[in-house]
């Protein structure tokens, strides 16, 4: 029974769900991604290769009939989408990191008055 227990807690600490949580939108934002590269991008890119080829489906871009580069194009594509996508969301997150770092430093105290002196050198007096 300890085991089960120590199980449970260790699957319910934060980091772990917000590891599981983070996946889960993960994997669904990839099939977004790759709808729109696929089903969008791609065929845009591709209409001319389509067309010159007499072909209508992007998987029918061969070479010898069995490589089919036309998939491959299509994969490249998703990945400089994605690159470019995380390198400015990368790019943003530094920006905002900037922005923290060259916030102004709080202000130096103002400088004790007249009187504020006097009543210090008093009381370094009277501690000799």
């Amino acid at each position: 029974m300890g085991m089960i227990k120590e199980f449970k807690e260790f699957a319910m600490k934060g980091n772990v769900v917000d590891l599981a949580v983070g996946v889960v939108i993960g994997a669904a934002f990839g099939k977004i991604v790759s709808s729109f590269i696929d089903d969008v991008i791609t065929p845009l890119l591709l209409k001319p290769a389509l067309k010159a080829a007499n072909l209508t489906k992007l998987d029918e871009l061969t070479v010898f009939g069995t490589v089919k580069y036309g998939l491959f194009i299509s994969a490249v594509i998703n990945f400089v989408i994605v690159a470019f996508i995380l390198f400015l969301l990368i790019k943003g997150i530094n920006r905002m990191k900037k922005k923290e770092e060259s916030a102004p430093a709080p202000a130096a105290p103002p400088e004790p008055s007249l009187t504020d002196k006097l009543l210090i050198e008093i009381r370094d007096a009277l501690k000799k």
